[in-house]
């Protein structure tokens, strides 16, 4: 459950306040909200990716088809990649790597501060 909120919610903020503020602030934003939620490292790097990176995969390819315009298959010639779609999928890694891992930090930022026993041999 905690993956499929995680994920769903940073998806959600990427979409709505991407538009309006720098990248490392949705970052910090998804970071924060893998700390609330408090899933573990691994899934919460699997869900913050994915809602990332398929959110900034899923913008690249609207936009390029919403208003028609050859500029993402000219920036790929000039980078030797041949396609815009190979730009669109090397932007959904980025996002994938970036949602992944700042929702990894925030999970790990909220371990730190869990009580651990001190007592571990109850003897």
């Amino acid at each position: 459950m905690k993956f499929l909120s995680l994920t769903i919610l940073s998806a959600l903020i990427v979409v709505f306040l991407n538009p309006f503020f720098p990248f490392w602030v949705v970052m910090v934003l998804i970071g924060i909200l893998s700390a609330v939620l408090g899933a573990k490292a691994f899934v919460s790097f699997l869900a913050g990716g994915i809602g990332m990176g398929l959110s900034w995969l899923g913008q690249t390819v609207f936009l390029s088809y919403q208003t028609g315009s050859s500029l993402p298959d000219q920036m790929a010639e000039i980078m030797g990649l041949g396609s815009g779609v190979a730009l669109s999928a090397i932007t959904g890694v980025i996002g994938l790597m970036l949602g992944g891992f700042s929702a990894c930090s925030g999970s790990l930022f909220r371990k730190l501060f869990k009580n651990k026993p001190d007592n571990i041999y109850k003897g």
